[in-house]
């Protein structure tokens, strides 16, 4: 174990929760072409959890030409779904447990990729921020509010690492025409947000009358369980805790809202300042069970007033048959053409592609998901705007190229913790919304829940397993 991580993991006080709102400092400026770079001036990339999504962060950190990956890292090293990472990168050394990657080469590499699944975010991300080393995770942050105050609390520590959220769409369009249209004066007065995801999910097809966790099945030959598990109360192997199936359940994933929230809410939250919500509403839950989620959601999530901008309220829906209204002239572009007219001959409700719907006291927009422009609607009144709008810059790099330059000093990453997480926080109290099926009222100045005692105790979530706490202190 080097020295700086056992100095921050052993003398560190623990922390409590309200550590968030701490601002990041970067040292990084604008500037700088990517041209050749030799591979001595590169970023030297660890990459903890290699198959699935983590693939493809690897593969898309890889295409920017700004780093080496010098080592990979999985508890299912050498399953199907490894494999190809482990071919693309055959001299990068092999670990499959991250904390022994880190005390046997962590002077090797100078950034950490993380692409496990949601709940073992944490652990990875905490490591990483001791030791110095600039972190890219996937959405969201971690599993539990806490946890997303420890890493941001981490991140405020060491003020010359770089950390990224991957949510992508911070660094495409519609990041940079939401920040102009509303420097402008386009995007303002917002008070309702529709965000709507309806797609079919994996556990669509499961019993939500169910009263236990599966039955054991044997372990993989590849996989280390155990590690898997990571600071999560020990469980027996099951098939559908594994390989995206995790997303499902409470105890591993953060469902819908975690996997699709920070594509389509991201730009409102950040650009309209919304921060943490006073208010999460279960409207509806359908299929509602404590083990995975429910087969159709609506979730209110109430924001206050925010200087001269009046108070918001988010609207969340998923599920196949949990469709949102749509207002007058919303146009067809999005209806989906595969779901045939009933016999009455009347259309059936749209079901829309993922993206939201934001409202204003003027003015109304439409937007899909990821990096998707909003447009404003209906068709005469963009028409009467169109002459209005202001020309939005290019963005200077993709998401990945924006993490990699920031670790070299080079650019700002533009999902860093301290933006990232009162983001992720906001679908941490949504699932715990979800999961107990009641109102919660959240004190924003506290960071309280101030009429559930029981759900102000899960806002840290259940104590890490034996072996793993050292994580939890900053």
């Amino acid at each position: 174990m080097s020295t700086n991580r056992r100095d921050f993991l052993k003398t560190g006080a623990t922390a409590a929760l309200g550590l968030s709102g701490f601002t990041l400092i970067s040292t990084s400026v604008f500037g700088k072409s990517m041209g050749y770079i030799a591979p001595s001036d590169k970023v030297n990339l660890a990459c903890v959890g290699i198959g699935n999504r983590g693939n493809e962060i690897i593969k898309a950190l890889n295409d920017t030409g700004l780093c080496n990956v010098v080592a990979l890292c999985d508890v299912d090293m050498g399953a199907d779904q490894t494999l190809e990472i482990m071919n693309m990168f055959p001299q990068a050394k092999r670990y499959h447990d991250f904390r022994k990657m880190f005390d046997e080469i962590g002077g090797e590499f100078d950034a950490v990729s993380v692409g496990t699944p949601d709940f073992s975010h944490f652990p990875a991300t905490m490591m990483a921020l001791a030791e110095g080393k600039h972190v890219y995770v996937e959405k969201p942050m971690a599993r539990t509010f806490q946890e997303v105050d420890l890493m941001v609390a981490a991140a405020k520590k060491n003020p010359k690492v770089a950390t990224q959220m991957g949510n992508q769409g911070h660094s495409e369009a519609n990041y940079f025409q939401f920040k102009t249209w509303k420097e402008a004066g386009i995007i303002k007065d917002v008070t309702a947000i529709t965000a709507h995801m309806n797609s079919r999910r994996r556990w669509h097809g499961w019993d939500p009358n169910i009263t236990r966790f599966p039955e054991a099945e044997p372990v993989p030959s590849t996989l280390d369980w155990d590690l898997w598990l990571s600071q999560a109360q020990p469980r027996g192997f099951h098939k559908d805790f594994h390989n995206g199936q995790w997303r499902c359940w409470y105890d591993y994933g953060m469902g819908a809202l975690g996997d699709w929230g920070a594509h389509i809410i991201d730009t409102a939250h950040e650009f309209l300042d919304l921060g943490l919500p006073y208010e999460i509403n279960p409207v509806k839950l359908t299929g509602h069970n404590p083990f995975f989620f429910p087969m159709s959601t609506t979730l209110e999530f109430k924001f206050p007033a925010r200087g001269e901008m009046p108070p918001l309220t988010i609207t969340w829906y998923d599920g196949l048959d949990n469709i949102p209204a749509v207002p007058d002239g919303y146009g067809v572009s999005e209806l989906d053409p595969n779901i045939p007219p009933p016999s009455t001959g009347q259309l059936q409700p749209a079901r829309l592609n993922p993206g939201k719907i934001i409202y204003s006291k003027e003015l109304t927009f439409k937007g899909g998901s990821h990096g998707s422009t909003l447009s404003i609607i209906p068709e005469d009144k963009a028409k009467e705007w169109e002459s209005k709008l202001p020309e939005v810059p290019q963005s200077p790099s993709n998401h990945y190229a924006n993490f990699l330059k920031a670790c070299k000093g080079e650019e700002k990453t533009r999902s860093p913790f301290e933006i990232a997480g009162p983001l992720s926080q906001v679908f941490c109290l949504g699932v715990m919304a979800q999961q107990m099926g009641v109102k919660l009222e959240f004190d924003r100045e506290t960071r309280q829940i101030v009429n559930n005692p029981l759900a102000n105790q899960v806002l840290a979530g259940m104590p890490p397993r034996k072996g793993w706490e050292e994580f939890y202190r900053v």
